[in-house]
């Protein structure tokens, strides 16, 4: 008897999905080895930046009272009387018209409170002319106009970019509390699935959802276990999962979740106890994915249609994965762009397509990267963003305004909103 599934909603899987995300322990490692880990503390000024009155240019540091009146019939002489390079501090403060030459992010001198940029003077040896006048503090960086001591300035579970390392450094973490990365399996199931590396013989496809997941981890930046391929056997695929389990925080099977007699992961899950959270997914492709729990592990059923497979990585798998490290922007980045030529299906469930964007005269717009049946591989390969088309209607034309979520950013947003 085929089993009745009922379908839930996108955002229902989501929820259910992150709910059961649980979070893991922390480690502590080198800032050079930090880009892609998610913080796991936040980052605290420990001292004002900048941490002194610095000039931003190369120019001359002078008293601004000495400069009132100056202007291109009125030139105003300074005799410079020392220079400071970034690094040095100036030997003693300025008098009435005098100046230091000063390089950019030098401390500012005694007495002085505005700095003249160099292309603002007439030099002349050790002396140089303005034509106009400086107020107090102009082209002055003040000590703690970038951050004060003590303040947050990064919160804990945000994701290490190049920005934030720039910021560990400069307030001195040289190592950094970071969330540990959940061990992930994959495991390819299906009688069909050939190797890579072998001859296509008829009936047979090769395996391309075990290699594509591979890469979707990695470019989280997330090592996996491999379990290779499992043919259709039910007492087989079940020793295969269960050994993955005690050797994973997350399992991510593709194939055999639909309802044919060879699909085996609903009975693999019952025998194994796991909680089942949705079997059914109102959205094309990849209506069939499943998630479970068993303990704090999730197990992610995905479709084996290549398509699908990717779509349900990328919806459910990669914000858990994310959520489970403690990040607070596990989700796809989201914009509106212009629909580029027609999609006349109809969408019964909420459509996901593989599409490409780029922006235009006309503003950002979104165009179907190819076949999009759900066991297309084509588009996946062109494809940099998903349009998200809402269930209930009869098909969409060039021109209307749709969601779509882009592919492949290492900055996420912290809330699904679709």
């Amino acid at each position: 008897m085929v089993e009745m599934r009922k379908p839930v909603l996108v955002s229902e899987a989501v929820r259910l999905v992150m709910e059961h995300s649980y979070l893991g322990g922390t480690d502590t490692i080198p800032l050079e080895h930090t880009y892609g880990r998610i913080l796991a503390e936040p980052i605290i000024a420990k001292h004002d930046v900048p941490s002194f009155d610095r000039s931003p240019y190369d120019g001359f540091a002078v008293r601004a009272k000495d400069t009132e009146g100056a202007s291109g019939d009125n030139r105003i002489q300074f005799t410079v009387i020392g220079e400071i390079g970034a690094g040095h501090v100036a030997t003693s403060g300025i008098g009435p018209r005098e100046a230091y030459r000063i390089m950019t992010g030098a401390p500012i001198p005694d007495n002085a409170n505005a700095v003249v940029m160099l292309e603002q003077t007439t030099e002349g040896k050790d002396r140089f002319s303005l034509r106009k006048p400086f107020s107090e503090g102009e082209n002055i960086s003040f000590k703690g106009e970038d951050a004060k001591e003590g303040e947050l300035l990064v919160e804990s579970g945000a994701f290490i970019h190049p920005g934030t390392i720039a910021l560990l450094a400069t307030f001195g973490y040289a190592t950094v509390k970071v969330a540990k990365r959940p061990i992930v399996g994959i495991l390819s199931t299906g009688t069909e699935l050939l190797d890579v590396s072998d001859e296509l013989v008829p009936g047979k496809i090769r395996n391309s959802n075990g290699p594509m997941i591979a890469a979707q981890l990695t470019r989280m930046g997330l090592g996996y276990k491999s379990y290779g391929m499992q043919e259709d056997d039910l007492d087989a695929c079940t020793e295969v999962v269960r050994k993955a389990l005690i050797e994973t925080d997350v399992l991510i099977t593709t194939g055999g979740v639909s309802v044919g007699d060879y699909d085996h992961l609903p009975a693999i899950y019952e025998r194994l106890g796991a909680k089942v959270l949705f079997n059914k997914v109102a959205m094309r492709p990849g209506s069939v994915t499943t998630v479970a729990v068993l303990g704090k592990k999730l197990l992610f059923g995905l479709s084996g249609n290549p398509s699908a497979c990717f779509t349900g990585f990328e919806l459910f798998a990669r914000p858990a994965i994310l959520a489970m490290q403690g990040a607070n922007t596990p989700y796809m980045p989201r914009m509106q762009a212009i629909l580029g030529e027609d999609f006349g299906k109809p969408n019964p469930f909420t459509r996901f397509i593989r599409a490409f964007w780029e922006m235009t005269s006309e503003g950002i717009v979104a165009v179907p990267a190819g076949f999009n049946k759900s066991n297309a591989v084509s588009s996946i390969a062109r494809g940099n963003c998903l349009i998200a088309l809402p269930s209930g209607t009869r098909g969409y034309t060039a021109g209307t305004h749709v969601d779509i979520l882009l592919l492949g950013s290492e900055q996420g947003v912290s809330e699904w909103v679709l």
